[in-house]
């Protein structure tokens, strides 16, 4: 249970007629604000294939459209293959005049994505889904990791002989930005920027996400 960062424990105690609830460990709102893109990672950690291994096992509790459970996830680490991998991906595509990743810092583990059948609505409701559930539980283990959607497909496949369809890649590591989300109005500029090294991301705020006010 404790690898599960969904499952939390309650410790209830009756006090004043109610019952209190005590919240031990990580909220989801904690997790979510520390899932940031992390697009420069620290060289000295080297994330373990058993540490991948450890992410993706949130998938097997996934749900999954019409419970189809298609996806399929091919693991690399800095020893078996991320080298064959930078060469083919595209990061930063807001800030191109930084040719991101900043030399030294680029991602040596990665998730590759792939899908046993044709991509469909349901398989991208799948992907997006298994995506973040798996860049929380990366968080909850103190690491950072990055979607990656702009890549050489035909390539990527070759590179690593892949039985199914890749679909994203999910960059995992010890991340090095400093990362603050700047509330923005609806109607406003969303792009990425930075600023005296802090990458800043608009977010809309909370209280127009709502249509019927």
């Amino acid at each position: 249970m404790a690898d599960n960062y969904i499952e939390k424990r309650y410790e209830e105690t009756l006090g004043n007629g109610k019952i209190r609830v005590k919240r031990i460990g990580h909220t989801l709102d904690d997790l979510l604000a520390k899932s940031r893109s992390h697009r420069g990672y620290l060289k000295a950690y080297a994330v373990s294939r058993a540490e991948l291994e450890r992410i993706v096992c949130v998938c097997s509790k996934l749900p999954s459209g019409c419970n189809q459970q298609v996806l399929r996830y091919y693991l690399v680490t800095k020893d078996s293959g991320a080298d064959k991998v930078l060469p083919l991906i595209k990061m930063g595509a807001a800030l191109p005049e930084l040719h991101l990743p900043l030399p030294g810092t680029e991602p040596e583990a990665f998730i590759i994505c792939c899908s046993a059948v044709k991509e469909s609505k349901l398989v991208d409701i799948d992907l997006g889904i298994a995506l973040q559930s798996m860049a929380l539980k990366a968080v909850e283990m103190g690491l950072n990791t990055l979607m990656i959607g702009a890549y050489n497909h035909e390539k990527l496949k070759e590179a690593f002989d892949l039985p199914s369809e890749p679909l994203m890649l999910l960059a995992v590591g010890k991340g090095t930005d400093r990362i603050e989300l700047v509330p923005t109005d609806e109607d406003a500029p969303r792009a990425y920027y930075r600023k005296e090294g802090i990458h800043y991301v608009p977010k809309v705020r909370a209280k127009d996400l709502i249509i019927n006010k």
